[in-house]
């Protein structure tokens, strides 16, 4: 068993590397080494949920080796599963618990007891951290509350990078964007660039913008990237029907498109492989002229800062559609004015 001093110097140091200029690799790796050091173990790993493939894939590890790596791979929904349930899960004697797999592979690799406690962010569990031990081990509830605490750390860590990367990734797309708008006039090639990068820079399914047609009540579509012509085809949008609150300015988040009864074509969104998506205005000064639709494979929850890029980009979009627009007018009151003078110039 550690002791309280033990805990207290770990934190201390992991605290003093918080505060430097450290990756966040560098971080998750101290976290990985304070707690193989702390707990006299074999080795520790943290790992993140990949949903795609139902794995927590290692992201900082230390004292195991590639090949039990490869050839044991966590089984994600299993073992969150077991995590919401306690909170933490302990494997006393790898070489008859019954609740886990590959226990061969484990033995060879020298592994006798696993202590594994959920790596959390905003609430929602993002993967894992996993203490090895060469002997059987019994854990008392200090090491399980130490354990969640590096977890924690850990958790804090990968928020601050996803944060500082969506950041980056954010300016990078405003700066792509206001370079595509300033060399062409091209409304549609306009947009058309608008879906594109925002769909890559924003790892998406797909964009789709579509423009209000008031004669008709409708929205049709202007420009689209990553989504079939079937889905674009699917029938007539009724602004009414679907977007009627989007019309007046409201920004629509569907977390799970399975559960939402609000959708005029749930049938063909669900089979387009669309798990969530968000609806922003696209507003020219008190109008909606507009609307564009994000969509994504899983369903989720969107951050306040996601919302808040894209509302800003409806807006950046709006401005180039006025801007070609005016543009337009000023050539064809030129032309007339051109017309006009030549006109004139007949007397003479």
């Amino acid at each position: 068993m550690t002791s309280g001093k033990d805990y207290f110097k770990t934190f201390c140091n992991l605290s003093q590397a918080f505060g430097t200029a450290a990756t966040v690799d560098e971080l998750l790796e101290l976290i990985v080494k304070s707690a193989i050091e702390t707990m006299n173990a074999k080795a520790a790993c943290l790992f993140l949920a990949d949903k795609k493939q139902d794995v927590f894939v290692p992201k900082a590890r230390i004292g195991l080796s590639d090949q039990y790596i490869h050839a044991d791979p966590f089984k994600a929904l299993k073992l969150a599963h077991g995590l919401e349930k306690h909170g933490h899960l302990i494997f006393e004697d790898v070489s008859n618990d019954p609740r886990l797999e590959n226990r061969d592979a484990k033995l060879a690799e020298g592994i006798a007891s696993i202590l594994t406690v959920g790596v959390m962010a905003d609430g929602h569990q993002i993967g894992v951290l996993s203490l090895y031990t060469a002997d059987k081990r019994k854990f008392s509830d200090d090491d399980i509350v130490f354990m969640k605490a590096l977890a924690g750390n850990g958790g804090i860590a990968l928020k601050k990078a996803e944060l500082l990367e969506r950041i980056a990734r954010n300016s990078a797309l405003f700066l792509e964007l206001s370079s595509a708008f300033n060399s062409s006039i091209d409304i549609k090639d306009v947009l058309r660039n608008m879906t594109e990068k925002t769909t890559k820079a924003m790892g998406l399914k797909g964009v789709l913008i579509r423009l209000y047609d008031e004669d008709s009540n409708t929205l049709n579509v202007v420009a689209s990237y990553g989504l079939s012509d079937t889905f674009l085809n699917k029938g007539v949008i009724i602004a009414e029907k679907s977007l009627a609150e989007v019309l007046e300015g409201k920004t629509i988040v569907v977390e799970d498109t399975s559960k939402d009864k609000n959708l005029q074509y749930p049938k063909e969104t669900r089979e387009e492989g669309i798990g969530s998506m968000v609806i922003v205005p696209i507003q020219s000064k008190e109008k909606i002229i507009g609307v564009m639709r994000l969509c994504c494979e899983s369903p989720r929850k969107y951050p306040k800062d996601f919302l808040d890029v894209m509302k800003a980009l409806a807006h950046t979009g709006a401005l180039a559609i006025q801007n070609a627009s005016l543009y337009l007018a000023l050539e064809e009151d030129k032309k007339s004015l051109e017309e006009d003078i030549w006109s004139h110039r007949l007397y003479f």
